[in-house]
């Protein structure tokens, strides 16, 4: 318990920091504090005593927009995938995260993507600029679980990130993480050390297909992932 008050103690004067420093880049570009929210997620897994293990990097796109699909078992995904992935990227997150102060001022800044899943008029619209950003040719990262795991069995994927990528044609890179839960399971606040892997799956083309392969799809990025 007292390691994880800890923790959290240099955490958020740490992300504090980080935000108040690196928004003012934003205005040189987006690009600049995306790339310094890594420097903040690996030290923050430092502080958090998480030793980070990545493999597949080869599998990362050389040119182009991607659709990154990761699961989702722990608050510790967010500072994994970012530390982990070493390429520009953009979040479609729920709104809620947005109304953090500060954090959500960095989220807009970096031109992260919110989605309001109370709202299906709103979400869709929230798809459609996730696919004007993609065409622009930058990638876009979502959890199609949606939410995390409480017990690490994959939940049911939601569809609307399947639509996105049939929408712009773009491959999708399945992205399996473990470990993050044992350190930090869903409802509860205690940290403990250990390690994370990060495993980059080659991508799943959807060049020519339609909403038809939808099902097909989906399967397709389920079974790296629950591998």
């Amino acid at each position: 318990m007292l390691y994880s008050l800890l923790v959290y103690l240099l955490f958020v004067p740490w992300t504090l920091f980080v935000i108040a420093t690196g928004v003012p880049l934003s205005f040189l570009s987006p690009n600049y504090l995306h790339n310094y929210a890594r420097l903040w997620a690996r030290v923050s897994l430092r502080l958090a005593r998480q030793r980070l293990s990545v493999s597949g990097q080869e599998h990362l796109p050389r040119q182009g927009a991607v659709i990154f699909m990761p699961n989702h078992q722990s608050n510790l995904d967010i500072l994994a995938l970012f530390a982990g992935l070493p390429v520009q990227f953009r979040w479609l997150a729920k709104k809620e995260l947005f109304s953090i102060p500060l954090f959500g001022l960095a989220m807009r800044r970096t031109e992260y993507i919110p989605v309001d899943r109370s709202d299906r008029r709103a979400a869709i619209a929230s798809i459609s600029l996730a696919a004007q950003r993609i065409a622009d040719g930058t990638s876009i990262i979502l959890f199609p679980e949606g939410t995390r795991s409480p017990d690490g069995n994959m939940l049911p994927f939601k569809k609307g990130g399947f639509m996105l990528a049939l929408q712009a044609q773009v491959p999708i890179i399945p992205v399996a993480l473990q470990g993050s839960r044992d350190a930090l399971p869903k409802y509860s606040w205690r940290i403990r050390p250990g390690r994370i892997t990060v495993r980059i799956f080659p991508a799943i083309p959807t060049s020519g297909l339609g909403t038809i392969d939808r099902d097909r799809l989906m399967e397709e990025v389920r079974q790296p992932l629950a591998g």
